[in-house]
């Protein structure tokens, strides 16, 4: 073997250091992937909730969880497809039961109140997350973090105005909607580590499937076909999260885990947005309090995250 090759079998076994130039430019493609994910799963919101008003919210949600399925499935074939045996792991079963509560009830949350009040309220997730993770695996949480978490949870408080008149009880399914996707997050992270985006995403769109039975066996509402414009929006849905859940995990992939999160906070701004543009949503002066201090306590929380080494 002569100089030559011992120098290309080095580089090879040695990986080429990252420079700190690298690295920036890393995290801005990460952070333009997940201000992408977060604009898809702000259209995708938009367009559930359109379908939902021509159609059932069971036959959303089985329309919703089929393409889905259909999508991951076909990107899933090239990694040897779904079929395998990490899948009936309790974690996983755990996973499925999380999923099942978040989608069901965050669809009905979008169906029957204000895009911009159900995308608010959704944004408590990584601060249920944080005060979760310390509760039941022991990260350390110092006081600074409790109190943002804190404050986070009374800004979803001020939103949803128990102790008012106004008090709408269908704001309940939004609040409930963001727990089962905090306990869907967290045992995102046990799952098995040989299980890739693709077999993931199948199988959280099968829980959007399963999730359909319930309210179609509730509500009895029969299925029909729906006019043009939702048959539209829910295939526009199918390829709004799709695309949602790819971005995400090139966003994460691609960045740094610090960099790249605090951006999920952009979906806020789009569902927002999208509420006052497309359903004429009024403001209320409690919902932007309350989305200033969810805000506010998420990127605090993030900040005081010990830096992984």
């Amino acid at each position: 073997m002569n100089k030559f090759q011992v120098l290309s079998l080095r580089k090879q076994v040695v990986p080429p250091r990252t420079s700190a130039a690298e690295q920036r430019r890393a995290n801005l493609r990460g952070g333009v992937w997940m201000v992408l994910a977060m604009a898809a799963f702000a259209l995708e919101d938009t367009f559930v909730k359109r379908a939902a008003a021509s159609m059932p919210v069971s036959q959303v949600l089985a329309l919703l969880g089929l393409g889905g399925m259909a999508v991951f499935w076909c990107l899933a074939r090239t990694g040897g497809g779904v079929l395998v045996p990490q899948v009936l792991s309790p974690v996983m079963g755990l996973r499925a039961l999380f999923e099942i509560t978040g989608r069901l009830f965050f669809v009905l949350a979008l169906a029957l109140t204000p895009l911009s009040t159900t995308t608010v309220i959704l944004q408590a997730t990584p601060l249920v997350v944080v005060a979760a993770a310390a509760l039941l695996f022991g990260e350390r949480v110092g006081w600074r973090r409790w109190l943002a978490v804190l404050v986070g949870l009374g800004g979803v408080l001020v939103i949803v105005q128990p102790w008012s008149d106004g008090f709408s009880p269908l704001a309940i399914l939004a609040l409930i909607g963001m727990l089962g996707f905090a306990g869907r997050d967290l045992t995102s992270r046990m799952a098995p580590a040989g299980l890739g985006a693709p077999v993931l995403g199948f199988y959280g769109y099968l829980a959007v499937v399963v999730a359909a039975l319930p309210v179609a066996g509730y509500t009895r509402a029969a299925w029909s076909w729906a006019d043009q414009g939702a048959i539209l929006a829910m295939l526009a849905a199918v390829a709004a999260g799709t695309s949602a859940y790819t971005c995400l995990m090139k966003a994460m992939r691609t960045g740094d885990v610090s960099a790249v999160t605090p951006l999920r906070y952009s979906r806020l701004l789009f569902g927002i947005a999208l509420g006052v543009l497309f359903f004429g949503e009024a403001l209320q002066p409690s919902t932007l309090v309350g989305a200033g201090l969810i805000v506010i306590s998420g990127l605090f929380t993030l900040w005081r995250a010990p830096a992984r080494r």
